[in-house]
Formats: C-alpha cells, structure tokens, sequence
C-alpha cells in the first residue's frame, strides 16, 4: 500500500502550534469567596464538598457552567499554576497562574466550560524553593513541581506512574462505571509474558486477558481479539473491569486481548511512529504467539487493534498494512499530523493515494485537542473520499485518558457488539 517509507529522523515532539484561541477564563470566580477572617469555615465547607466547584454561568448560558478551581497555599507560596488538560497553552504559562485571594491562603482561577466538558487537571505549586519567578528556566522548573488536588477524591492513576491525576466533570455520571469492578460479576483472568520478536531485536512485555469461562461450563469457541497498544498504562487503568463488564452485560461476546507494553518513552516514539518492524511484531510474531494460549479468531472482521495518540497513528498504520489480521481500527486522538517536519501527516497522505483497504475505522478527539483536530479532520475526509467505513466524533475535552476510557468502550461495543 505504500510506496514510500516513513520519514526518520523525525523531531520527538508534536507540532509547537500556539493555542489559535483564548482559554475561556472567567474574570470573576463563579462561587462566592470568603473574607479573610472567614477563610477556615470556607475551607471545612470545601473539605465536605470537594473540588472543583460549578456554578451556574454567569453569563446566563443554559449549557455552561463556572467551573472554580482552589489551592490552598501557605506563607511560603508564590505562585500557583492550574492545568486542565488542554485549557492552557504550555507556551504561554503564564496564562494559567491563579489568584491569590488578599489577606488569604486562597488561590482560585474559573473556567467557564459546556456542560459535557470532563477532564484531568493538574497544580504546579511554586513554595519559594526554586528560581526567581519569571526568571530563565522558571517556567520549566515549575513543571517539575506537579501536584493533585487534595480535596478531589477522583483520581486516575499516571501515565508512568507518580502521583495520582485528579479528574472532574460538570454534569455528574449517575450510571455505573463500566471500568470499576461490579459485585457478581464473572472475573477474566490477566497474565504477564515476555514475547520474543526478531522484527524487534528484543524480547517485548505483554498482558493477555481471557475471558471468564461459559457459565454451563465448555468453552467460548474462537475468541475475537482486541490488541491494544501502551499496554502498561492500560492494565491499571482497569481494562479487564471494562471487558468484564461489557462481556456480563451482552454488549460485546466473550473475548480476548492482548495488551504491548511500550517499555519507555523512547521506545514509545521509536516504535509507534509508523515503524514497519512494530507492525511485523504485531502481525507476524505477536498474533500467532498468543494464538497458542488462547483460542483466537483468524477473522480480521472480528479483530479490533486500538491505540491513541502515537499508538493511534501506528494502530491506523498496521491495520492499512495486514488488513488480512486488523479489519478494525479503535482510536483515540491519534497523531495524524506526525512527522513534525517534513512531509507532515505521511499516512493521510499515503491513504489518499491508494486504494480502498477493507478496514473499519471508529475515531474520536478531543475539542480542546488544537495541535492534533485539524490533521484528525483532514483524515476524516479521505476516509469519506476514499469510501472507507467509519465513525468520527469530537468530544468536550484534551488529550485524556478520562475520556479515552469511555471512548474505549463505546468503540468496542460498536465493533464487537451484537448486530455488528
């Protein structure tokens, strides 16, 4: 399908695209603040509600809402930043310091937000120990001064570990998380493997997860698959709760999933850039290992390979290769403007100029998600060109995990799912 290799040598980062419009800052804070001799009663008040706090818009907007962030500083604190994923601009910091309410240890900034927005945030908190504000180096210091939310008991564990990430939504969920173990629920079973691979020149870690065994006993048949790229990160984010959960509800039918490990950031930016040896891995050497411990389907109709950001972009580049093993496509946010450099977007353009392959596609990104919306944009209308079967949508938040869960689940369910 591709006539031309992927670029090398590509820079490791996305695209330094300034954010093209404002972040939606409320002048005012949405909530009432106390005065200074009030401050500790505020605080008990916030302590039995938790953070963040959502008010009405005061802009009078029915589908919006203030949406207060709080830190609570001492007498060393100089400056504090919020970081809603995506509401701000890491080159330009400065707009996200907040307020320091006078005479307290009070700092607050508002957003005013739709009511759909969700999203993780993070605190970056400057207590005097590091170099003159706004001096050289300031700005990257402070990045390494990451915080969660204290009085936010909702939190998702971190991408390479570290402190926990708080998360919050406007418009509270009342259903039960497909993602949070359920009592009576039939539990599948997840074991770890070192995998070699002479495509790769190493051995790479994976996780397979098997279903819970038939009920009247016997055993499930063929298996379909879903292989799922950034493997590590996936595992504590509680993906065999989603698949027991979608399995015991009848959305999706018993099935099996292999999670790759992407070992380490380099690795990560080695492998999952369009690189022919990652998807030989997968086709080649990893399906059929698995195939041995589990019973596998071999039909690529019953076989979803999901990714986001670069394991987004690389999942769309080994299904388009081995459209023979991977017929469906679950994405998340995909990093279809790579390279960062020259010729920007490669795969986009490299769909464009082949023939139709039989692959399935359900992609979806995040509004806020300025660097990566227009190239995910311009790679939905080739797939309209090109006649491809897919299903794009834009939902109110970053470059998430919070949301890709939920994204996760619907994609499966509308590939897998019963009437597919």
């Amino acid at each position: 399908m591709f006539a031309s290799a992927p670029p090398e040598g590509a820079p490791l980062h996305p695209p330094r695209t300034a954010r093209p419009d404002a972040v939606p800052f409320l002048a005012a804070p949405g909530v009432e603040l106390p005065e200074p001799d009030e401050v500790e009663e505020f605080w008990e008040r916030v302590r039995e509600r938790g953070t963040p706090l959502i008010a009405p818009d005061p802009q009078g907007g029915p589908d919006h809402a203030a949406v207060t962030f709080l830190w609570r500083g001492t007498e060393s604190t100089r400056a504090v930043q919020v970081m809603p994923n995506k509401l701000g601009d890491p080159r330009a910091p400065e707009g996200n310091l907040m307020e320091r309410l006078p005479g307290t240890d009070l700092w607050h900034r508002t957003f005013r937000l739709r009511h759909d927005w969700r999203g993780t945030y993070d605190f970056y908190v400057d207590e005097g120990d590091g170099p003159e504000a706004g001096g050289v180096g300031y700005w990257q210091w402070l990045r390494t001064r990451r915080r969660s939310d204290p009085f936010n008991s909702r939190l998702l564990p971190r991408r390479w570990g570290g402190e926990p990430v708080s998360w919050a939504e406007i418009r509270e969920s009342r259903a039960p998380s497909d993602w949070e173990p359920r009592s009576g629920v039939p539990r599948g079973t997840v074991t770890e493997h070192g995998v070699p691979s002479e495509h790769l020149g190493e051995e790479r870690r994976i996780w397979l997860y098997e279903p819970p065994a038939p009920a009247g006993g016997g055993s499930h048949g063929e298996l379909p698959v879903l292989v799922l790229l950034d493997g590590e990160h996936w595992r504590p984010l509680g993906l065999a709760n989603l698949l027991d959960n979608l399995v015991a509800d009848g959305r999706v039918p018993p099935m099996a999933a292999i999670l790759v490990d992407s070992a380490d950031s380099g690795s990560r930016w080695r492998d999952l850039a369009c690189r022919p040896a990652h998807a030989g891995f997968l086709t080649d050497e990893l399906l059929p290992w698995s195939a041995r411990l589990l019973p596998l389907t071999e039909d690529p109709a019953r076989t979803v390979i999901a990714g986001q950001s670069l394991g987004g972009l690389s999942a769309t580049y080994t299904a388009l290769t081995a459209p023979h093993r991977f017929g469906n496509v679950l994405v998340q946010s995909a990093s279809y403007w790579w390279p960062d450099g020259p010729e920007p977007e490669w795969l986009t353009g490299r769909i464009a100029a082949a023939s139709r392959r039989p692959v399935r596609f359900r992609l979806s990104f995040g509004e806020q998600e300025w660097v990566a919306l227009p190239a995910a944009r311009r790679l939905r209308d080739v797939l309209e060109e090109a006649g491809y079967d897919y299903r794009y949508r834009e939902f109110n938040g970053g470059h998430d995990y919070l949301w890709w869960r939920a994204e996760m689940a619907d994609g499966l369910t509308g590939l897998l799912g019963p009437g597919v």
